[in-house]
Parts: C-alpha cells; sequence; structure tokens
C-alpha cells in the first residue's frame, strides 16, 4: 500500500482542503507497509478459517432464492478508481431496479436467508478477497457507489487516500442505517443530505486519527459491536 506523491494524486484531489489530511497520511508511511502486510495476514487466515462456514452460506443461499451466490457492485476506493466490491446476496435478483441504492428498515427486497446473513454481518466475508486484491483494506471509509462519490465535498474526497475499508467508527456507529432510513420519503436524497455528511464526519476524524495501533482498536471494537448486538437479541427473544 502506497501513497502517491501530491502531483500525482488525481486533479479532483489535488485542492487545499484534501492537502491538510495528505500531509498527516504522508508522515505516517511506514504505518502504511505495516497495514497493507496485516491485511494480507488477516485476511488469509480468515478465509481459511471461513473457508466451510462460506461454503455452507453458499449452498443456503441457493437454496433460499433464484439468483447468483454473490452480490457485485461497482464500488469507489483510493484514488477514485472503481472496483467491484463482492458481498454474498441478500437481496432478490435485480434489486437495484426495484429500489434505492440503500437498504431500508424492512426492505421487501432482502430474503430470507439475506435477513440472517446482515444481522450477523456474515454478507461482508467475500470481501476478503477484496482485500487481498488490494481494492480494500481492513480497516478504512466504506465504499461508496459512484454516484454518492459525485456528491463528494472537496474534503470528502480526503477518503479516497487510502483503499476502501472493510469496517470503520462510522460502520459501528451506524450499523443500524437501515433504520434510520426507514421512514425517509426519499432514502436515496436522505441519504445524500442527512446520513452521508454525518458518517464523513467520523471518517475524516479517522483520516487524522491514522495508524496502525487504531485500526486494532477499530478492528475489535467491531468485533465486541456485532456480538454484543447478538447477545442482544438473544436476551430479547428469551424475555419474550
Amino acid at each position: 500500500m502506497q501513497l502517491r506523491k501530491w502531483n500525482e494524486l488525481p486533479k479532483f484531489m489535488r485542492t487545499r482542503e484534501v492537502r491538510k489530511y495528505y500531509n498527516i497520511v504522508n508522515k505516517r508511511r511506514a504505518s502504511l507497509m505495516v497495514k497493507r502486510l496485516f491485511d494480507i495476514v488477516v485476511a488469509s487466515i480468515m478465509l481459511a478459517v471461513l473457508a466451510l462456514p462460506m461454503l455452507i452460506i453458499a449452498i443456503l443461499i441457493k437454496c433460499d432464492s433464484r439468483g447468483p451466490v454473490f452480490f457485485r457492485q461497482e464500488r469507489v476506493t483510493q484514488y477514485g478508481r472503481i472496483f467491484k466490491i463482492y458481498k454474498f446476496r441478500t437481496m432478490v435478483v435485480n434489486a437495484n431496479e426495484l429500489g434505492a441504492s440503500v437498504t431500508v428498515d424492512n426492505d421487501r427486497r432482502i430474503t430470507r436467508m439475506g435477513k440472517l446473513l446482515r444481522k450477523i454481518r456474515a454478507d461482508e466475508f467475500p470481501q476478503l478477497f477484496n482485500i487481498l486484491a488490494g481494492d480494500m483494506t481492513l480497516v478504512g471509509t466504506r465504499p461508496e457507489v459512484p454516484e454518492y462519490v459525485k456528491q463528494y465535498s472537496k474534503e470528502m474526497y480526503a477518503t479516497l487516500l487510502l483503499p476502501a475499508g472493510l469496517t470503520s467508527r462510522t460502520s459501528i456507529a451506524y450499523k443500524d442505517e437501515d433504520k434510520i432510513l426507514g421512514n425517509a420519503a426519499n432514502p436515496d436524497k436522505a441519504y445524500v443530505e442527512e446520513v452521508l455528511p454525518a458518517k464523513m464526519k467520523y471518517n475524516l476524524e479517522a483520516l487524522r486519527k491514522f495508524g496502525f495501533a487504531e485500526d486494532c482498536r477499530v478492528l475489535w471494537d467491531t468485533f465486541e459491536s456485532v456480538v454484543g448486538s447478538e447477545r442482544l437479541s438473544v436476551t430479547k427473544s428469551r424475555r419474550r
């Protein structure tokens, strides 16, 4: 993982707003090397451990609904490059043609198996391949679709200095984003005008704190967030 020289960045990123974040990351180039090595080691171990569960998930998806096992979609990563993100399919075929680009609470496009996968975040497992390919990193700003990136302010483009991430502080804070958008008359508009700016405050703050130690803390907090949510769900179901 390398940081380009300032004059080699895409023109839309060479602004005063981005420069202050570039200077922070530029001073921590050693952390970038450690970050990439850590990504490769952890992603490889996780894929080895999750190989059988992922095979079982793939079979269950095929049995549950018509369509492919994986969902692929264009997203934006480092320096504005477009890549194809991989997820386990959790929605019906052609879901993008049936509703908003974002998912809302009680979205009818989500399959039965999809609800379970989203609940435990297992639909994200295939992104480990994106990490090994260098399109993503374990900790970083979640990748947005191109149509949302076009709505970025000049400062928001600073998040493209690093590869898109599997998890982040933002992911933890907005893990129930679908519920936030559930009552919006226009989910896409609500996301761009309300949710995206709020999420970007977390993402930009993460750039200021960028470092290997912080990445480790985010990964642990993500684990606690997922496990904690499951414990809460189990407790509620027992009370019922």
